[in-house]
Protein backbone atom coordinates (compact mmCIF):
# COMPACT_ATOMS: atom_id res chain seq x y z
CA UNK A 1 0.00 0.00 0.00
CA UNK A 2 1.64 3.85 -1.23
CA UNK A 3 2.39 5.73 1.93
CA UNK A 4 0.28 8.57 0.59
CA UNK A 5 -2.43 6.62 1.57
CA UNK A 6 -4.10 7.82 4.84
CA UNK A 7 -4.85 4.57 6.34
CA UNK A 8 -7.69 5.41 9.27
CA UNK A 9 -11.53 6.29 8.48
CA UNK A 10 -11.08 9.44 10.15
CA UNK A 11 -7.97 10.79 7.94
CA UNK A 12 -9.79 9.76 4.60
CA UNK A 13 -13.11 11.14 5.68
CA UNK A 14 -11.28 14.22 6.56
CA UNK A 15 -9.15 14.18 3.25
CA UNK A 16 -12.31 14.09 1.14
CA UNK A 17 -13.37 17.07 -0.97
CA UNK A 18 -16.87 15.15 -3.41
CA UNK A 19 -17.59 12.67 -1.91
CA UNK A 20 -17.32 9.51 0.26
CA UNK A 21 -20.00 6.21 -0.30
CA UNK A 22 -20.31 3.70 1.85
CA UNK A 23 -21.67 -0.16 0.34
CA UNK A 24 -22.95 -2.14 3.59
CA UNK A 25 -24.42 -5.54 2.47
CA UNK A 26 -24.38 -8.01 5.80
CA UNK A 27 -27.38 -8.69 7.49
CA UNK A 28 -25.40 -8.76 10.72
CA UNK A 29 -22.38 -7.11 12.43
CA UNK A 30 -20.68 -7.68 15.54
CA UNK A 31 -23.01 -7.11 18.34
CA UNK A 32 -22.47 -3.86 20.56
CA UNK A 33 -24.22 -2.65 23.87
CA UNK A 34 -26.30 -0.15 21.73
CA UNK A 35 -27.48 -2.90 19.85
CA UNK A 36 -27.78 -5.49 22.97
CA UNK A 37 -29.63 -2.35 24.72
CA UNK A 38 -31.91 -1.88 21.98
CA UNK A 39 -32.77 -5.63 22.09
CA UNK A 40 -33.61 -5.23 25.72
CA UNK A 41 -36.09 -2.22 24.51
CA UNK A 42 -34.26 0.50 25.42
CA UNK A 43 -35.04 2.89 22.67
CA UNK A 44 -32.78 6.75 21.84
CA UNK A 45 -34.55 9.87 23.42
CA UNK A 46 -34.04 11.69 20.16
CA UNK A 47 -34.58 15.42 22.06
CA UNK A 48 -31.45 14.51 23.94
CA UNK A 49 -28.55 14.78 21.03
CA UNK A 50 -25.77 14.74 23.64
CA UNK A 51 -26.86 11.03 24.52
CA UNK A 52 -26.48 9.62 20.83
CA UNK A 53 -24.47 11.98 18.82
CA UNK A 54 -21.16 10.42 18.51
CA UNK A 55 -17.69 11.05 17.29
CA UNK A 56 -18.21 9.60 13.77
CA UNK A 57 -21.42 11.85 13.30
CA UNK A 58 -19.38 15.09 13.88
CA UNK A 59 -17.18 13.63 11.38
CA UNK A 60 -19.88 13.24 8.96
CA UNK A 61 -21.32 16.68 9.40
CA UNK A 62 -18.19 18.48 9.66
CA UNK A 63 -17.94 16.71 6.05
CA UNK A 64 -21.20 17.37 4.98
CA UNK A 65 -20.85 21.09 5.89
CA UNK A 66 -17.41 21.25 3.66
CA UNK A 67 -19.19 20.04 0.66
CA UNK A 68 -18.86 16.17 0.69
CA UNK A 69 -21.91 14.07 -0.29
CA UNK A 70 -21.91 11.70 2.11
CA UNK A 71 -23.81 8.20 1.15
CA UNK A 72 -24.58 4.77 2.23
CA UNK A 73 -26.63 2.06 0.83
CA UNK A 74 -27.68 -0.98 2.20
CA UNK A 75 -28.65 -4.24 0.96
CA UNK A 76 -30.90 -6.26 3.13
CA UNK A 77 -32.43 -9.76 3.52
CA UNK A 78 -36.01 -9.86 3.61
CA UNK A 79 -37.60 -10.01 6.38
CA UNK A 80 -35.07 -8.79 7.98
CA UNK A 81 -32.90 -9.22 11.38
CA UNK A 82 -33.25 -7.97 14.33
CA UNK A 83 -29.64 -6.40 13.64
CA UNK A 84 -31.06 -4.65 10.12
CA UNK A 85 -34.26 -3.60 12.44
CA UNK A 86 -32.12 -1.62 14.93
CA UNK A 87 -29.92 -0.15 12.05
CA UNK A 88 -32.81 1.18 10.67
CA UNK A 89 -34.26 2.54 13.77
CA UNK A 90 -30.42 4.35 14.03
CA UNK A 91 -30.15 5.82 10.89
CA UNK A 92 -32.07 8.80 11.96
CA UNK A 93 -28.58 9.83 14.02
CA UNK A 94 -26.98 9.37 10.01
CA UNK A 95 -29.50 10.94 8.37
CA UNK A 96 -29.14 14.04 11.03
CA UNK A 97 -25.71 13.89 10.77
CA UNK A 98 -26.27 14.79 6.87
CA UNK A 99 -26.05 11.16 5.03
CA UNK A 100 -28.33 10.17 2.31
CA UNK A 101 -29.20 6.75 3.24
CA UNK A 102 -30.65 3.82 1.11
CA UNK A 103 -31.97 0.43 1.59
CA UNK A 104 -32.35 -2.05 -1.35
CA UNK A 105 -33.80 -5.80 -0.43
CA UNK A 106 -31.54 -8.52 -1.65
CA UNK A 107 -34.29 -10.02 -3.64
CA UNK A 108 -34.06 -7.15 -5.98
CA UNK A 109 -30.00 -7.13 -6.83
CA UNK A 110 -30.38 -10.76 -9.01
CA UNK A 111 -29.53 -9.00 -11.89
CA UNK A 112 -26.69 -6.31 -10.51
CA UNK A 113 -22.99 -7.88 -9.70
CA UNK A 114 -21.69 -7.15 -6.26
CA UNK A 115 -18.50 -6.87 -4.24
CA UNK A 116 -18.35 -9.54 -2.04
CA UNK A 117 -17.06 -6.64 0.65
CA UNK A 118 -18.40 -4.05 2.34
CA UNK A 119 -16.47 -0.87 1.43
CA UNK A 120 -16.23 2.85 1.49
CA UNK A 121 -14.94 4.86 -1.47
CA UNK A 122 -13.44 8.54 -0.93
CA UNK A 123 -13.32 10.63 -4.13
CA UNK A 124 -13.47 7.94 -6.11
CA UNK A 125 -10.01 7.80 -6.00
CA UNK A 126 -9.13 5.73 -2.62
CA UNK A 127 -11.54 2.21 -0.99
CA UNK A 128 -11.48 1.08 1.85
CA UNK A 129 -12.50 -2.90 1.93
CA UNK A 130 -13.87 -4.43 5.38
CA UNK A 131 -13.05 -7.75 6.39
CA UNK A 132 -15.77 -9.47 8.44
CA UNK A 133 -15.95 -13.15 9.53
CA UNK A 134 -19.10 -14.68 9.61
CA UNK A 135 -20.12 -14.02 12.75
CA UNK A 136 -20.08 -10.14 11.75
CA UNK A 137 -16.59 -9.28 13.58
CA UNK A 138 -14.56 -6.92 11.45
CA UNK A 139 -11.12 -8.77 10.80
CA UNK A 140 -9.54 -5.76 9.18
CA UNK A 141 -9.31 -3.02 6.65
CA UNK A 142 -7.46 -2.44 3.68
CA UNK A 143 -6.86 0.64 1.91
CA UNK A 144 -6.75 1.13 -2.02
CA UNK A 145 -6.07 3.65 -4.86
CA UNK A 146 -6.22 1.37 -7.58
CA UNK A 147 -8.21 2.98 -10.64
CA UNK A 148 -9.68 -0.34 -11.53
CA UNK A 149 -10.64 -1.61 -7.98
CA UNK A 150 -12.23 2.05 -7.39
CA UNK A 151 -13.89 1.96 -10.58
CA UNK A 152 -15.46 -1.78 -10.30
CA UNK A 153 -16.52 -0.73 -7.10
CA UNK A 154 -18.03 2.71 -7.52
CA UNK A 155 -20.12 1.36 -10.66
CA UNK A 156 -21.10 -1.61 -8.42
CA UNK A 157 -22.49 1.22 -5.64
CA UNK A 158 -23.98 3.14 -8.34
CA UNK A 159 -25.93 0.71 -9.66
CA UNK A 160 -27.21 -0.79 -6.05
CA UNK A 161 -27.93 3.34 -5.30
CA UNK A 162 -30.16 3.58 -8.40
CA UNK A 163 -31.97 0.94 -7.33
CA UNK A 164 -32.17 1.61 -3.85
CA UNK A 165 -34.98 3.13 -1.47
CA UNK A 166 -34.61 6.17 0.08
CA UNK A 167 -34.44 5.60 3.90
CA UNK A 168 -37.84 7.73 4.58
CA UNK A 169 -40.00 5.56 1.77
CA UNK A 170 -38.07 1.94 2.82
CA UNK A 171 -40.62 -0.03 5.37
CA UNK A 172 -38.84 -2.92 7.07
CA UNK A 173 -40.06 -5.85 6.39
Amino acid sequence: MPSSIPTSFDEQLAAAQRSAVHLEMRDAYYSNPRFEAWLKGERVDWDDRASWWRPFHQDIADAVARGVQVRRARVVSEPVTDYIRWEHYQTRANVDAGEQVRWLPRRDTADLLMPGCDFWIFDDRVIRVHNFSGAGDLLGEEFCDDPALVELNGAAFERVWDRAVPHDQYEIR
